[in-house]
């Protein structure tokens, strides 16, 4: 059963750092793509990072230049380190399969979801 399982959520202050984690199980996942998606309360699931089969990355503009997606070394983890967390950075993480050949920022371009974790910043 294909299964993603998120970790590293927490509760930081502004400024901070946080690394998120994502482990695959089911099968091998070395050949999709992932993707990081956050919603917080009362607003709609939003794309955040995504990363290729062959290790191309993509971010939404909000957090270009402080969040990295990268692949763990058995390729079976994709992680999302989080740096200069903002208040506004506040809400569930999840992680997601990309459908091959889909865009990338909409929920509908994934069909596997993990549970995911909670990220929270203080100001």
């Amino acid at each position: 059963q294909v299964q993603l399982v998120e970790s590293g959520g927490g509760l930081v202050q502004a400024g901070g750092s946080l690394r998120l984690s994502c482990a695959t199980s089911g099968r091998t996942y070395s050949n999709y793509g992932m993707g990081w998606f956050r919603q917080a309360p009362g607003k709609e699931r939003e794309f955040v990072s995504g990363i290729s089969g062959s290790g191309g990355s993509i971010y939404a503009d909000s957090v270009k230049g402080r969040f990295t997606i990268s692949r763990g070394n058995a390729k079976n983890t994709v992680n999302l380190q989080m740096n200069s967390l903002k208040p506004e950075d506040t809400a569930v993480y999840y992680c997601a399969r990309h459908i091959l050949g889909s865009s990338w920022n909409e929920a509908h371009d994934y069909d596997v979801w993990g549970q995911g974790t909670q990220v929270t910043v203080s100001s």
